[in-house]
């Protein structure tokens, strides 16, 4: 049994396994604050999860569905997102610093403010992003389509 504590060292969630992979956790439930530091949820289900302000450093969440998930202020500095579905996601003041979105679909995601310093977004979908004031120096975009996103001057690449 796995054990998921906020922060502060509440338990918010209690897993019936041995490992997060495959975890499925989707339809609003909240993950808000959870420290899941270095977990593999590689596959997971957590469509419309509440991941707002929670720490995902170096999560493993390769081929996860996130879609429009609340990862409002998350902790994703160096996670694993390669060819995870992060459609419509709310990514607003995110640190993906490091994070490896090769393949990923952030299609019409929500990266206002978010950091992406040093990120890996070789061949991601970024079709209608809102990537106002994100920062992306030193990223990786290869082959990434950023048609129809949203920037403003405050976007630095």
């Amino acid at each position: 049994m796995i054990e998921i504590k906020n922060k502060s060292g509440k338990v918010i969630v209690t897993v019936d396994a041995d490992t997060l992979k495959g975890l499925d956790i989707c339809c609003d439930e909240s993950l808000k604050g959870a420290n899941l530091e270095y977990a593999n949820m590689e596959g997971a289900n957590l469509d419309h999860a509440n991941l707002e302000g929670a720490n995902l450093d170096h999560a493993n969440l390769e081929s996860a569905y996130l879609e429009c998930a609340n990862l409002i202020g998350a902790n994703l500095a160096g996670a694993n997102l390669k060819g995870a579905d992060l459609t419509g996601a709310n990514l607003k003041g995110a640190d993906l610093t490091g994070a490896d979105l090769e393949n990923a679909d952030l299609e019409n995601a929500n990266l206002k403010g978010a950091k992406l310093l040093g990120s890996n977004l070789h061949d991601a979908n970024m079709y209608g992003a809102d990537i106002t004031g994100a920062d992306f120096t030193g990223a990786d975009f290869r082959d990434t389509n950023l048609d129809y996103t949203r920037q403003n001057e405050k976007t630095k690449f």
